[in-house]
């Protein structure tokens, strides 16, 4: 700090101490005059005491009496209620009970109660004792000696707290009302009784095209108003003429439709304001429909449709409710059922359609509609004329609009016929069963009776042979030898027929079969010939089936892959692949291979490419059955003298 500085901050300093003396020295002739004035007032109401003390004390609202420095005097009973004050203990001064903010305010009345000598309905906030804030409401006077000098001032104070709140609760609600209604969706316009508007909204000036902010409408004549929008409705004069009809009778209106100009549908409410059975004007409110009318038109037109389809369509309809009675059924389950909807409406279904049975599978079917379960189910059914039908149910729960299960819906299908054709088959079914037992015995008693002959002619034609073995020429010799190969086909057609029948008959269970194990017995025991290689690759797979037949279909195919392999080098090919459902064999040969016209041909009974004794034409259809058994397929691949390659599958 400079010397300068120093200098100001030293005259500063005593300038200061000379204003403290001088308003020490005011403060101590105030004192002065003060305690003057309290001794004066003191007199005075010591001479006003007797007369006034007895209203003083009886006034309800508090009395309060303080000198003209602010000084409490007194209090009356009320008094010290209000501000939680005990004259006889505590010292307070006015300051003690203004509340801070309405210093100011309160400082003006005061200049106004000395300037005029009184004021009226004054209204502030005070604290109490406790500090809780109250509002209040102060008539004052300034009181006089017998000189007409002020020695002192009185004043009426009453509570108004709760008034006051009341007010702003009101004044807030009012404020929310006219929040909630300048942002409502819908335009208001409100009309007092000379149609003056004494309110509106943006959305109202927003649907008339009013350009004109809502609060410069306050006033103005509606009627002038409404006729220069009236050309965008459809109909002008209508507008006004039904605003007219509307005011002259008074009477509640309510979704009045208007359609404008530009396509947009209004619907308007009328509501007059009565005050007193005197009228006092009226609302208007005007609501923007026109995506709830399309949507309601579309969803009629909706509605409409999916009527048509359910009246119309082949399908009983039927709705119930929780209690399984009838709300509704369509025209076809009136045809089905015989029973017309006035019949059955608010009659139970399972009572009055099903036996006794049948009414058990409803009730389960009904407890999974309220777990919110949908499904199918055939039942057993009578109609009104009492024949029994057949019907397939499908059936959901029906919910309303609070997710909650309220009935069902079913779509019921006729099924009689096919049923009937059902119960047609499982009777076909238990004959042809029948039939084949009887076939599969028919066959092994023909064939143990056409093989015995068979073998008496064999050892007759020996015998004749033997004893004339000397006598028969050439010729003789080589037909009796055409006689035994003769006999010996037909004894191994008779074997194949009586297997093939036997394969048709198939009831044996499935058992796991090892195929590696199955190829490697059938290559011992099949003549291989020399110049004749086959490639097998093993990890065959095990599968569920027949043992025997399975062994039967790997050695008939190899069996012929071998007979017609005519290279000098041949070559067998045995593979597997694993497809999804099923395993895929191959058995591939170089051989003489198969025409494409004969494919389809030689897995039928009886057809045979190949004259020979080993050939019947029964051991390929006895393959494709053995492949029939095991839920799988059988085919060729193959062209004449490029050998051939059987496919099969067998399922997993």
């Amino acid at each position: 700090m400079n010397i300068k500085q120093v200098e100001i901050l030293q005259r500063a300093l005593k300038r200061e101490k000379a204003a403290r003396k001088a308003a020490e020295k005011i403060l101590e002739e105030k004192s002065r005059d003060l305690y003057i004035t309290s001794q004066k007032l003191e007199h005075l109401l010591d001479e006003k005491s007797s007369q006034l003390q007895g209203v003083f004390e009886n006034i309800i609202d508090a009395y309060v009496v303080m000198d003209l420095v602010g000084n409490i005097v007194k209090f009356n009973e009320a008094a010290s209620k209000l501000f939680g004050y005990d004259m006889d203990k505590d010292a307070v001064n006015v300051t003690n009970l203004i509340f801070q903010e309405d210093y100011s305010y309160a400082m003006n009345s005061f200049v106004e109660l000395q300037t005029k000598g009184y004021f009226k309905n004054y209204e502030a906030r005070v604290t109490t004792k406790s500090k809780e804030v109250k509002w209040v409401h102060i008539n004052a006077s300034l009181i006089f000696d017998k000189d007409k000098k002020p020695v002192a001032a009185q004043g009426i104070v009453r509570d108004i707290t709760d008034q006051k709140e009341a007010e702003e609760q009101l004044i807030e609600s009012e404020n929310r009302l006219a929040t909630i209604i300048l942002n409502l969706d819908s335009g208001v316009l409100l009309e007092d009784e000379n149609r003056k508007i004494v309110l509106t909204n943006a959305k109202f000036c927003e649907l008339f095209s009013i350009p004109m902010a809502p609060a410069e409408l306050q006033g103005i004549d509606c009627e002038g108003a409404l006729n220069a929008s009236k050309d965008s409705f459809v109909d002008p004069e209508g507008f006004i003429t039904r605003i007219t009809d509307l005011l002259s009778k008074k009477e509640i209106v309510q979704a009045d439709v208007l359609t404008m100009v530009n396509g947009t549908i209004l619907e308007r409410d009328y509501i007059p304001i009565f005050e007193n059975n005197i009228y006092r004007g009226h609302l208007w409110t005007y609501k923007d429909v026109t995506l709830n009318r399309k949507y309601r038109d579309s969803i009629e037109a909706q509605r409409q449709k999916y009527s048509d389809i359910i009246a119309n369509m082949n399908l009983g309809l039927v709705e119930v409710n929780n209690d399984d009675e009838i709300l509704m059924i369509n025209q076809s389950f009136e045809e089905m059922s015989g029973y017309t909807e006035d019949e059955v409406v608010g009659k139970k279904g399972s009572a009055l359609f099903t036996f006794e049975d049948e009414s058990k599978i409803i009730a389960r079917e009904n407890a999974k509609r309220q777990k919110g379960k949908s499904n199918s189910y055939e039942i057993k059914v009578k109609n009104k004329a009492g024949e029994i039908r057949y019907w397939l149910v499908s059936g959901a729960p029906n919910f309303n609009l609070d997710v909650e299960v309220v009935g069902s819906i079913g779509i019921h299908l006729d099924i009689t016929e096919i049923k009937n054709l059902e119960f047609q088959k499982e009777k076909l079914l238990e004959k042809l069963e029948k039939s084949n037992d009887e076939l599969n015995e028919y066959a092994h008693v023909v064939s143990h009776d056409l093989k015995s002959p068979l073998r008496s002619i064999y050892a007759l034609v020996d015998w004749i042979k033997e004893d004339n073995a000397d006598t028969f020429s050439e010729e003789t010799a080589q037909n009796f030898s055409l006689i035994n190969l003769t006999l010996e086909k037909m004894e191994q057609l008779i074997s194949d027929v009586l297997d093939y029948s036997s394969v048709t008959s198939e009831n044996k269970a499935k058992v796991a079969v090892n195929l590696d194990t199955v190829i490697q017995d059938i290559l011992q025991i099949l003549y291989v010939p020399e110049q004749i290689t086959i490639n097998y690759k093993s990890n065959f797979p095990t599968i569920k089936g027949n043992r025997a037949r399975l062994q039967q279909l790997f050695q008939n195919l190899i069996s012929n892959a071998i007979r017609y392999t005519d290279k000098e080098e041949g070559l067998i090919v045995i593979d597997c692949q694993e497809l999804e459902t099923h395993y895929q064999f191959s058995i591939e040969d170089n051989g003489i291979g198969i025409a494409p016209e004969h494919h389809e041909k030689i897995f039928k009974i009886f057809q045979s490419l190949h004259q020979t004794k080993e050939s019947t034409g029964v051991g390929l259809s006895i393959v494709k059955k053995i492949v029939n058994l095991h839920e799988g397929d059988i085919w060729v691949e193959s062209s004449l003298g490029e050998g051939a390659t059987f496919f099969f599958t067998i399922k997993k």
